[in-house]
């Protein structure tokens, strides 16, 4: 079911109220607007209640790890991440007491920073953000069971394609070496996370 970002504030507010934490998962397709709904998202609520954010990205493999694991040329593929690590941190915070650092993805240093960012017990809403959250496949799907509430952010892989190459130009790339980052991970991943996400209960468009 498609949805605004204003009804699906009243949404997550009104099914979040009576229960002590509330779990959103916003996924899909990178370069879809994740980071920019989650944001938006997250100081709406934040009007009402008190929200905490864990990013995916946060959880990606060391990039020395993947060269040993010779998957450097695919980072952000679907087997690039610590799923396990975001799996016992998301649990963790469904009987959180005390106060609970979570990892960051530096996008300019290109790296995960340990403890970047903290959430605390009385925080209301957590915003769980990354393209894989919906994916039916292992070991991905394990996650479901922990949200409450899901949102798949859908665009047409076209403009995915002109966002994903615009992403590469601005880091420096030509337009050449641009299209050939796009097309040989961003865009396979973003492939991926198309087929394999399962219905959310609503979808949203940037």
């Amino acid at each position: 079911m498609s949805i605004s970002i204003e009804n699906l504030t009243n949404c997550i507010l009104g099914q979040a109220k009576d229960k002590q934490r509330f779990f959103v998962a916003i996924a899909g397709p990178p370069a879809a607007g994740k980071t920019t709904i989650c944001s938006e998202l997250e100081n709406r609520l934040a009007l009402e209640t008190s929200v905490a954010v864990v990013a995916m990205d946060g959880f990606h493999y060391d990039n020395r790890i993947l060269n040993d694991l010779n998957r450097f040329h695919r980072k952000g593929a679907p087997d690039t991440f610590d799923v396990t690590g975001l799996q016992l941190l998301l649990q963790g915070l469904t009987q959180q007491t005390n106060p609970v650092a979570a990892p960051v993805f530096d996008r300019q240093q290109d790296l995960s920073r340990s403890s970047a960012r903290m959430i605390h017990p009385e925080d209301h809403i957590i915003l769980v953000e990354g393209n894989y959250l919906l994916c039916d496949t292992a070991p991905w799907k394990e996650l479901h069971v922990l949200f409450d509430l899901t949102v798949l952010m859908k665009e047409p892989i076209s403009l995915l394609e002109e966002r994903l190459v615009q992403r590469w130009l601005d880091h420096d790339h030509t337009q050449e070496q641009a299209k050939q980052r796009a097309h040989s991970n961003d865009l396979p991943n973003a492939e991926y996370v198309l087929k394999h996400s399962v219905r959310a209960d609503y979808e949203l468009s940037s």
